[in-house]
């Protein structure tokens, strides 16, 4: 796929199949989301892989009840380290480049 392609084809998914997610889809997509660019290459990021109902149900809730969380078979939670990038950046780390950050990995 070259890359305008995937630019403009982007969607944002709301219906998702029944069907279980290969762990080793999983583990490619997290380590690719560990290539992107980082500020001083701190990565604040962090990964929480969400496959109970019930934590999904509570994060669709905590989402503004976008119930279309609940329905994924699997949800990648993507965390932002404040601390960690504040480290290295102090308050700028904390409120701006961790954000941004985790938003490249996203």
């Amino acid at each position: 796929m070259e890359l305008q392609e995937a630019i403009k084809g982007r969607r944002s998914i709301r219906t998702f199949k029944k069907q279980n997610v290969p762990e080793e889809t999983i583990t490619q997509l997290i380590e690719a989301a560990s290539y992107a660019p980082s500020a001083g290459n701190i990565q604040p990021w962090q990964f929480v892989i969400v496959k109970n109902p019930t934590v999904k149900k509570k994060l669709a809730e905590s989402a503004l009840n976008q119930n279309h969380v609940n329905d994924a078979p699997v949800v990648i939670v993507v965390c932002a380290d404040e601390k960690r990038s504040s480290m290295g950046y102090g308050t700028r780390g904390r409120t701006l480049y961790c954000l941004q950050d985790t938003a490249a990995a996203t």
